[in-house]
């Protein structure tokens, strides 16, 4: 504990706590003030943030939904004509192009929407950290204001990221084809040994360099992880956001990512236990249906089915309402190194005291 001189000139007096008008006390933190602030914003602010989640893909996914189905309507036609059409043995894989580019154009849209969703919670988490650490409330409307106005510039912050993640995982996936390629060409006879060895040789370095690529990757994560909150708090370009975040992150890297995983595990092990938890009772009550004394295959069909749809509507509504506490401790943590590196903890407590 620090202390500080008397008043009387002799002994020690301890030192004031810092001042704490919102989840978190105006001061470097800790781990425990940052989970702390991370679920205290979540708590007082809930309605706002799982209603954002919410709206954010629900919109992602009705434009994907109607695109789809558009999609579907054009190609469905031409597909259905060349299923009737008796087989030539003349048919190639041009035939089915319009297919493979249908479902390339569909899981295109529907990356873009799941982008779009998430640079919008990215925001909303933003705006509700820069009230929270006040001590203000803030509204739904507030919130999707302020998440909108800015989602240009917070999905500039959110792409690079997850180009860093995107690059390991599609070698990683090259790779893998690649081995399989091998089986396939090993078992042929007509193709010989060597062809399946330089397919598996090829695979397997380009596995090496997916793993030797993911530390990289994270590092990239990690340094640039509390831009998507400067876009919003300053009001920056993406650019300028990104290298806020570097900035800030500078010298620190460790601790931030230290209090991310930490974070991280505990989202991560709430929706294990949820997932697990349905797979016991959904393979209860499929095992359970044969058991009864008036069981028939449609019944246990039934089952299975309304049980998986259960369980998926369960997992979807974990993970919304999951889906805020990491940005939230990025977030905190933004502010964090902000009063640790710019003290902005004195700028903080002046614009509170007005409020």
């Amino acid at each position: 504990m620090t202390y500080a001189p008397g008043p009387y000139g002799y002994g020690y007096a301890p030192v004031p706590p810092p001042p704490k008008p919102g989840v978190i006390p105006l001061a470097p933190l800790d781990l425990n003030h940052v989970l702390s602030g991370a679920f205290g914003a979540y708590r007082r602010h809930w309605k706002a943030l799982f209603g954002m989640a919410v709206a954010a893909y629900a919109l992602a996914a009705v434009v994907v939904v109607g695109l789809g189905a558009a999609g579907w309507a054009a190609l469905s036609g031409p597909w259905r004509a060349m299923g009737d059409t008796p087989s030539t043995g003349d048919a190639g894989l041009s035939d089915l192009a319009p297919l493979f580019v249908g479902l390339a154009g569909l899981w295109l849209v529907t990356a873009l929407g799941v982008l779009v969703a998430t640079g919008l919670l990215h925001g909303a988490v933003a705006v509700v950290v820069q009230e929270a650490v006040l001590g203000r409330r803030v509204g739904f409307g507030r919130v999707w204001r302020g998440a909108w106005s800015r989602l240009g510039s917070v999905l500039g912050t959110v792409v690079l990221p997850a180009l860093a993640a995107l690059v390991p995982a599609l070698l990683f996936l090259f790779g893998a084809c690649l081995m399989l390629g091998a089986m396939i060409a090993s078992i042929d006879a007509n193709e010989g040994v060597d062809n399946g060895a330089g397919l598996a040789l090829t695979g397997l370095l380009v596995l090496l360099l997916s793993a030797a690529t993911m530390p990289l990757a994270l590092w990239i994560w990690v340094k640039f992880s509390l831009a998507p909150t400067a876009a919003v708090v300053e009001s920056a370009g993406a650019l300028t956001a990104l290298r806020r975040s570097a900035q800030l992150v500078r010298g620190s890297w460790w601790r931030v990512f230290g209090y991310t995983l930490v974070m991280a595990l505990i989202v991560g092990g709430v929706s294990f236990a949820v997932q697990m938890a349905i797979s016991v009772v959904t393979q209860a009550s499929v095992f359970a249906v044969p058991l009864a004394q008036h069981a028939t295959p449609g019944t246990v069909f039934a089952s299975v089915a309304t049980m998986a749809l259960t369980g998926g509507l369960v997992q979807l509504l974990t993970q919304l309402l999951l889906g805020p506490l990491l940005p939230l401790t990025s977030g905190l943590l933004y502010v964090d190194q902000r009063i640790r590196k710019e003290n902005l903890a004195p700028v903080l407590a002046a614009t509170a005291a007005r409020t």
